[in-house]
């Protein structure tokens, strides 16, 4: 009896065990990288602070002494996310976006290996080496560097080290990436985002076709982006090379004021878009629909047939937007005191 009851417990014990280290299906992970704006630069906005749910985690890729954090454990996702030093970015908007929007049953994990100013071949396993010793041959670009050694000096297998971690306790279902501003005329990267992509799902035994990669445009000409040709010339033409690459519009993401940033709304708004998006590849929510419906044979518009006309009075230039500073001298309302300048040169 007792040889029976030991056997049981044994076996009980051993399917606990199991269970444990199943990963759980309903844990959404996520692997991101890329340039500045993904690493995260932007001051968390008064509606940011005091977030705290543990539906929302990240894996450490890299140790956080100063925050008690070590390399490969898993945390609440509260900032920074990718390395001591580093505030918000669009990783963290969209895993507070997908929690919102996932049923309760559902979590979020990222792992987020980002470096400002890099080349994309930085996440190439075979160009790597080579390209951090380019790097390394310039003095000026050794705060680069020094972000590269937070990774080994080999970021691709950071992120398989701690990914394959991760996948005991979840499933990688896309990745994430933002980078471009140093690879601005790179005819090939399209073709290098795919390669990096396919090398992970086959170090991580994923299947490619399964695993979307969502990458985000670089800032818009109109709020100051020098690489914003970047998004017509190289960058929509993901999807001609792999089907299962996505382009994140930036239209209307703010800038902070430089060539290349983001500022917090920016962030947020790339975020969100990743997140709509990523929900909607996973089953989650309807793709977003547009309807325009045309009447042919219904010329115009329909008008009251008591109508006989409109009267406008244009008070105050109000057509024209009302008085602004640019309808009046030099910007200024007190142009007035201006000096009136002499009629000919010999006055």
């Amino acid at each position: 009896m007792i040889k029976r009851i030991t056997a049981v417990l044994a076996s009980l014990l051993l399917s606990l065990q199991a269970f444990a280290l199943t990963p759980d299906p309903n844990f959404f992970i996520y692997l991101c990288f890329g340039q500045s704006n993904m690493e995260a630069g932007a001051r968390p906005a008064e509606q940011d602070l005091g977030f705290n749910d543990p539906r929302f985690s990240f894996m450490a890729a890299v140790d956080m002494p100063s925050l008690d954090r070590t390399k490969g454990n898993w945390y609440t996702a509260i900032p920074p996310i990718c390395r001591e030093g580093n505030n918000m970015g669009p990783v963290d908007f969209f895993g507070r976006k997908m929690i919102e929007k996932l049923p309760a049953q559902y979590r979020v994990g990222v792992i987020n290996v980002s470096v400002a100013g890099a080349k994309l071949e930085l996440w190439d396993k075979d160009a790597c080496a080579d390209y951090l010793a380019m790097e390394a041959a310039d003095p000026s670009r050794s705060w680069l560097i020094d972000m590269a050694k937070a990774y080994g000096m080999n970021p691709y297998q950071r992120i398989v080290e701690v990914a394959k971690i991760a996948q005991k306790s979840g499933v990688i279902k896309g990745m994430l990436v933002h980078q471009g501003e140093s690879n601005p005329d790179d005819d090939l990267w399209c073709g290098r985002l795919k390669k990096i992509h396919d090398d992970l799902c086959h170090d991580l035994g994923l299947n490619p076709d399964e695993i979307p990669i969502l990458a985000g445009e670089l800032k818009q000409a109109e709020e100051g982006g020098v690489c914003a040709a970047f998004n017509d010339v190289v960058l929509s033409h993901l999807p001609e090379t792999m089907h299962n690459g996505y382009v994140i519009s930036s239209l209307g993401c703010q800038s902070q004021g430089d060539q290349f940033h983001f500022n917090t709304e920016g962030m947020r708004l790339m975020g969100y878009r990743m997140a709509d998006k990523m929900l909607e590849l996973q089953g989650f929510a309807k793709p977003e629909t547009r309807t325009i419906t045309l009447k042919p044979k219904k010329l115009g518009i329909e008008v009251s047939p008591t109508l006989s006309g409109v009267f406008f009075e244009d008070l105050n230039q109000s057509l024209d937007g009302g008085i602004s500073a640019q309808l009046i001298q030099n910007y200024c309302p007190m142009s007035f005191l201006t000096p009136t300048p002499p009629s000919s040169p010999g006055q």
